[in-house]
């Protein structure tokens, strides 16, 4: 169960993390220029939340992976 719960934020993590971070930037852009376009953040988290997947990507898959081969073996003792 802590196992599950660690990959799904270890998942998670860099697309929540770049959305944050877009946002804060876009929301403070906004801010000192007066734009009030609530589409306006929208793209480049959009476009962040991509790049994070291709940079994070494998990492995250091989995450997911190991976790389902534990899975796996740990249903495989619980029935034999």
């Amino acid at each position: 169960m802590r196992n599950a719960i660690y990959v799904v934020l270890v998942g998670s993590a860099p697309m929540l993390i770049a959305a944050l971070l877009i946002g804060l930037i876009v929301s403070i852009f906004q801010a000192t220029t007066q734009i009030n376009e609530q589409t306006l953040a929208f793209v480049p988290k959009i476009i962040g939340i991509f790049l994070a997947i291709l940079i994070f990507g494998g990492f995250i898959i091989s995450k997911i992976t190991d976790f389902t081969g534990l899975l796996f073996q740990s249903i495989e003792q619980m029935l034999g």
